[in-house]
């Protein structure tokens, strides 16, 4: 059973997820929120699974709340629901440690199978949104990023995990990464949970994040 807190400015929209979520016995909502305060109260609190949270909202965004939640280093992951698939304000909610992002208009189908992969532990970016949200990212990475600064997280990296690093950076999915390297999508599996936990990453986005402030990926050319 996987536990959920929905947070929602919109008493409707809040009334249609759960409703979705009651519908299917795999999840239980265990309490909605209005804003981000209240939030990060119940979060603290119910200690959910999933948090589903909207990015704009009244008084404390979803991006903060989203922040304290996951400094609070309880069990709970972030799902960041929103209306726009690309823009700054899911940048910046991932920077703060959100676990992935869903459209708003995402199938049940869709939205059932993010709640499960985030409550597992996985990201929730499909390979190629992954490549769009990067293309979004380089951008407002500094230029002058150094990634010859010495990090012990990145010594403590076999050379193969620094590649399984640099491939996961450029958006790369397991299969991908498997066909490059002539590798099985287990063994890369393993790897990416190696490099994960080497350099503390709760998942795949966040070892995104880290290939880029360390240099290790740059944007595409055109």
């Amino acid at each position: 059973m996987t536990t959920v807190l929905i947070v929602d400015d919109q008493p409707l929209q809040r009334y249609g997820f759960r409703m979705l979520l009651d519908s299917v016995p795999e999840t239980e909502v265990v309490g909605e929120a209005a804003q981000g305060t209240e939030a990060v109260r119940k979060a603290a609190g119910l200690r959910p699974d999933v948090v589903l949270m909207d990015v704009r909202m009244p008084g404390m965004d979803g991006i903060e709340a989203t922040r304290r939640i996951v400094a609070a280093g309880d069990r709970s992951r972030v799902l960041v629901l929103t209306t726009f698939d690309l823009d700054e304000y899911v940048y910046a909610a991932l920077r703060a440690g959100a676990s992935g992002f869903l459209l708003k208009d995402a199938r049940p189908e869709e939205l059932l199978a993010g709640i499960r992969a985030v409550a597992a532990g996985d990201a929730v970016i499909a390979p190629a949104l992954t490549r769009r949200l990067l293309h979004e990212f380089a951008r407002l990475v500094p230029a002058d990023v150094d990634g010859s600064a010495a990090d012990p997280r990145l010594a403590s990296l076999t050379d193969r995990e620094r590649q399984i690093l640099v491939a996961i950076g450029k958006g790369w999915s397991n299969g991908e990464i498997a066909t490059r390297f002539v590798l099985s999508e287990s063994t890369v599996k393993t790897h990416v949970g190696r490099v994960l936990s080497k350099i503390g990453a709760r998942d795949r986005i966040q070892a995104v994040i880290f290939a880029y402030d360390h240099g290790l990926a740059r944007p595409q050319a055109g």
